[in-house]
């Protein structure tokens, strides 16, 4: 079934719909999500409806305080047999699965198993902004779920919201450069977005070809093998070649500047790179925080290089690398603020301009930045991380402890960032003088990585004094 807008909700169930909007603009959500199910049970393919309903049911959880960890803990738990009954029924019947597991957010708007059975029952009736809607909310709850974040980018590709795709991959992607699948899936969605831009909907209207559609599949390959990370020096001159001889007829066409812009980083031609880069900019209408970043990382490439070809045996090598350290520290401060004022609400951004400020002694400001930071769930324990830290320097070691404890109770995995949050709980209690309550701290890394930092040292310490 396809979903369906507002406009096209029964006309005799638009008087729910109306008095649902109405009870939800009253936050009277459990009047709202009522009126919103009677609807869906009618006609689940009404998007919209969907969207209020999902509001409604966030306003009772947030009007309710949201809840704490044992909290969640006992929803999730009471509501484990609707969600079972829901997959029991996905397979043979979606509608009822999915209708099932709808209201279960009524009570737990962001349990993960029901979500889970809400994207393949959507997968199945063919409801694609509703798959969105719920895989948004399993990436939220584990930002680190790598599956999730490519199945949500495909999602979003699915309903034509390629840039944002491309959004939610780049994020991680900038986390973890190397992770294969996140650059193959990222690659993936790219070539989509060039297919689309290459002649389908001009061949759908009838204004296209197939020999057009041919000619662009055959640009979208040799972009994407412009993509790769590795390419020999020749391979790479005669794509520069071949795309600046695409330029002479497409001067604008923004998929072949980025390309040679990308393949002059390569070659470490940095000042041309950064020329082709001004030119996307000059063509394309609005802000684009990729590209900016893109042009950000290119000149930092830009300093490094220059840092790695001074003469390590020159009297002057000392001063002059320190000085390239200094420059390039200071552009990437002026270029970040520049990102700040243009996209504020990026809590990324926010959480790059704390840490440039931490590391320019600029605590104060630093503090202001990460705090906006914890916003952005995929930056929130990294920022408090930091956040403590920043406390640390000040002196304020009991702000310090209060948000690391903060940030260790919500981390659930005991992984290296945990490890790090508790080892610099460890540290600010040994800067409070609690020996005892710092040495504990240790010893719960001891226990699974005693080669971690230098906590073997202090906890073998610690017993010898004893």
């Amino acid at each position: 079934m396809a979903e369906k807008g507002v406009n096209e909700i029964p006309r005799d169930l638009r008087p729910l719909f109306t008095k649902g909007n109405d009870a939800l603009a009253r936050e009277n959500f459990d009047y709202a999500i009522n009126l919103y199910h009677q609807v869906l049970a009618r006609e689940p393919a009404v998007v919209d409806c969907r969207k209020a309903l999902r509001k409604a049911q966030s306003g009772k959880a947030e009007a309710k305080g949201g809840g704490g960890f044992f909290k969640k803990v006992f929803s999730s738990a009471g509501s484990a047999p609707q969600v079972a009954k829901a997959q029991m029924a996905v397979h043979k019947n979606p509608t009822e699965a999915l209708a099932i597991a709808e209201h279960v957010l009524d009570s737990d708007p962001a349990n993960s198993g029901a979500h889970r059975v809400i994207v393949e029952a959507a997968t199945a009736l063919a409801l694609p902004q509703t798959i969105v809607m719920s895989l948004e909310v399993l990436v939220r709850n584990s930002p680190k779920d790598k599956a999730a974040v490519i199945q949500l980018a495909n999602a979003l590709a699915d309903i034509g919201n390629v840039k944002r795709a491309e959004q939610v991959l780049a994020e991680p992607l900038s986390l973890f450069p190397g992770d294969a699948d996140l650059a193959q899936a990222l690659k993936n969605i790219s070539a989509r977005r060039t297919l689309a831009e290459g002649g389908y909907n001009e061949l759908a209207t009838g204004e296209g070809s197939y020999r057009d559609i041919l000619r662009n599949e055959k640009e979208a390959v040799e972009l994407e093998q412009g993509q790769r990370v590795q390419k020999t020096e020749d391979t790479a001159e005669r794509l520069v070649a071949e795309y600046e001889a695409h330029l002479v007829s497409e001067p604008n066409n923004p998929r072949l500047l980025r390309s040679l812009a990308e393949l002059y980083t390569q070659k470490k031609q940095f000042d041309r790179a950064l020329v082709y880069y001004e030119r996307i900019k000059a063509t394309e209408q609005g802000a684009d925080a990729a590209l900016d970043r893109a042009v950000a990382e290119t000149t930092v490439r830009q300093f490094e290089h220059q840092a790695e070809q001074l003469d390590v045996a020159a009297p002057d090598y000392a001063e002059r690398s320190l000085q390239l350290n200094a420059d390039k520290l200071a552009f990437q401060v002026a270029e970040c603020q520049k990102r700040v004022a243009n996209y504020p609400t990026d809590m990324a951004i926010r959480y790059e301009m704390g840490v440039l400020y931490f590391q320019t002694g600029k605590i104060g400001e630093a503090i202001q930045e990460f705090q906006k930071a914890q916003g952005n769930p995929h930056k929130r324990l990294a920022a408090m991380n930091y956040l403590a830290q920043c406390f640390a320097k000040r002196k304020m070691f009991d702000l310090a402890a209060k948000t690391l404890q903060n940030a260790i109770r919500e981390k659930l995995v005991f992984d290296d960032e945990k490890k790090e949050l508790i080892y610099n709980l460890g540290c600010v209690l040994e800067s409070m003088s609690k020996k005892e309550d710092a040495i504990e701290q240790f010893k719960l890394i001891y226990e699974t990585d005693i080669g971690y930092k230098d906590v073997a040292a202090k906890v073998d310490a610690y017993y010898a004094g004893q």
